[in-house]
């Protein structure tokens, strides 16, 4: 078993080191230029939607408020009539990205902190590289990935996003892993 403590290098290094690499990959690479599409007719939408001064938060369209307005015939209309949408609206503004890059670092940390438990309970000092990468890597791969299925099954996320952001998700969890291993209290 190795503490917490003596693994706070490489828990503090693989966050910086994944938020290099995320900010490469997304940056520097054209895999995510078109995860999000333009809306046809946005201007028409926007038009239409701007009066309703629809608070930021997530919505669905439409929305049965019980079970017996679900399986109502008019909910059913409703929902062949379309759209139906999940919807997340933001504040109006420009989208500062400090506050959000921020949180990406501290979920970072997050991600290596579990990595490290699982890795130190499982592993003692002086344990081979390869064994540290398995216990630490499997760990931060689930933290940066397996949410992102549910997304996809529940909520119609895109198969090809949810695809790409698990690739990234993998090397995430590899730059973890190697972290760990290269860092390994001896």
């Amino acid at each position: 078993m190795t503490g917490l403590t003596a693994l706070w290098l490489p828990i503090l290094l693989s966050a910086v080191f994944v938020f290099v690499v995320s900010s490469i990959i997304h940056m520097a690479t054209p895999w995510h230029r078109d995860d999000y599409p333009p809306m046809p007719g946005e201007d028409a939408f926007r038009a239409a939607v701007r009066p309703l001064r629809v608070p930021p938060g997530d919505y669905m369209v439409p929305r049965s408020r019980s079970m017996d307005e679900l399986k109502s015939p008019a909910f059913k209309a409703k929902m062949d009539e379309g759209p139906v949408m999940i919807l997340t609206v933001r504040p109006n503004g420009e989208w500062g990205m400090g506050r959000n890059l921020a949180l990406w670092f501290v979920y970072s940390l997050v991600v290596s902190v579990f990595a490290a438990y699982v890795a130190g309970r499982a592993l003692p000092a002086g344990a081979h590289y390869l064994a540290v990468f398995r216990f630490a890597g499997v760990t931060a791969f689930a933290g940066y990935t397996l949410a992102l299925w549910q997304m996809w099954v529940w909520y119609h996320r895109s198969l090809r996003v949810t695809l790409l952001s698990s690739f990234d998700g993998l090397v995430y969890a590899c730059v973890t892993a190697g972290t760990f291993g290269w860092l390994w209290p001896q």
